[in-house]
């Protein structure tokens, strides 16, 4: 049983909301003592933001690792203990676990003699104090948009608990305390102003800027320039999105002083990341794509990066969490419907709530932008019936975006007892998509 868990037995109803933030901080102070604060002689970089977080945490993980550092990594999708026996999977669908499994984690890597650690670090994570004690040498920023105004009621409130990794690294008593925000993003300036030692970059502006930039359905290329200094991209992850991600990558290794090539080699030699746009072939006439994509700006990201390279129709599959951000639902049904030449609504994680219920609301920003029920709009609750209908209506040069899942082995639901319980079942987009498609052939 958890910390947390412990104390709400203990503290019931309305005390437990007044004193949860409280419980939190001693939760990760108790641990942080209990493992002997063990991120103290770790460098850590903390990479938080909406989108992107995992790919950027990828590529800076690896041009660190290129360029001989031993890197250890905890992302959404895997952990490296930095112990030489790469990434396993991450279990728990958290992407910044409790402080108590955290501090576990950090004596692990720790003991296996790391030298540097990249922390994917959420909103979540920073407003619960469950970082407290681990020393950032550098924050790093991709972007803020709509989401987990579930849990932090106001977008103000989202924005200042990211904004806490920025001043959690410029109050480090050591490192070089480094603030690499995205100058594109509307918010980047508030977060490098957060910070004594900033560096903004980007495509538009900022201290590191892409300029060159060429596009293919494979990746990107593109010159990155800072003061004198000229970096050669190959980013082998497709999308304009990644050509910030991986420019944030950039960026920290200009501030940690690494060479040219060691930054161009650690960037051109990451070929994937699980569930990132990764492409599903078993010989069919039509694209499939798999990705994490789940808010309506990450949407519209994707669609505008793939909708030109499309010959044939562009397909979505896609679902809403329960107990998640319940306004972005008609917002990702109007982008996919404006986008879109067909649309497949399905389950995602409907926990313990109603899922044909999420459905429906997010049918109705789809039938907003003028899609129509079993027309060019279906509504298919179990998932891999709406992936087999996709499937189905595919025909030679479309494109099937399934979108929402990623590298997930899991799909949340409703449990035995119907709505207001919850089970675990497993479920692997990529696999679903393989056996489908071979079923289909």
């Amino acid at each position: 049983m958890s910390f947390r868990a412990v104390v709400k037995k203990i503290i019931p109803g309305k005390l437990f909301d007044l004193v949860e933030p409280f419980g939190h901080w001693l939760e990760a102070v108790i641990a942080q003592i209990r493992y002997g604060f063990p991120a103290q002689k770790l460098e850590v970089i903390g990479v938080t933001g909406t989108d992107g977080k995992t790919s950027t945490c990828s590529l800076i993980a690896n041009m660190l690792r290129k360029s001989g550092y031993k890197v250890a990594m905890m992302t959404t999708i895997s952990v490296d203990y930095g112990d030489g026996k790469g990434e396993q999977p991450n279990p728990t669908r958290l992407t910044t676990v409790g402080a108590m499994a955290l501090a576990k984690t950090l004596k692990q890597v720790k003991n296996s003699g790391a030298e540097w650690l990249v922390l994917e670090t959420t909103s979540h994570a920073l407003a619960q104090n469950r970082v407290w004690g681990v020393p950032f040498t550098m924050a790093v920023m991709t972007n803020v948009t709509h989401e987990h105004l579930d849990y932090h009621g106001t977008i103000e409130k989202y924005l200042e608990a990211k904004r806490k990794l920025f001043i959690k690294c410029n109050k480090n008593i050591r490192g070089l305390k480094v603030g690499i925000a995205n100058y594109d993003d509307p918010n980047g300036k508030l977060f490098a102003d957060s910070t004594d030692n900033p560096l903004l970059y980007g495509i538009n502006g900022g201290d590191l800027k892409a300029s060159h930039i060429k596009l293919t359905p494979k990746g990107s290329k593109y010159l990155a320039e800072i003061e004198n200094e000229e970096y050669q991209i190959v980013c082998n992850l497709p999308g304009s999105f990644n050509v910030s991600n991986s420019l944030a990558a950039v960026a920290v290794g200009h501030a940690l002083g690494l060479t040219k090539e060691q930054i161009e080699n650690g960037i051109s030699s990451l070929k994937s990341v699980e569930g990132r746009m990764t492409r599903i072939d078993e010989g069919q006439d039509f694209d499939v794509i798999v990705d994490y994509a789940h808010t309506p700006v990450s949407f519209k990201k994707i669609f505008e990066e793939v909708k030109p390279l499309v010959k044939g129709r562009l397909i979505a599959v896609f679902g809403s969490a329960g107990r998640r951000d319940e306004l972005k639902r008609p917002k990702q049904g109007n982008v996919a419907g404006q986008y879109c030449d067909v649309v497949i609504i399905t389950e995602e994680d409907d926990r313990d709530c109603d899922g044909i219920a999420i459905l429906e609301e997010i049918a109705a920003g789809a039938q907003h932008a003028g899609k129509t029920r079993d027309k060019d709009l279906f509504l298919i609750h179990k998932r891999e019936d709406a992936i087999q209908k996709a499937f189905e209506t595919a025909e030679q040069g479309d494109m099937v975006l399934l979108l929402g899942k990623g590298h997930e082995k899991s799909i949340l639901t409703n449990g035995p007892s119907g709505i207001g319980s919850q089970i675990k079942r497993p479920y692997d987009e990529v696999s679903v998509a393989h056996t489908l498609l071979d079923n289909l052939n």
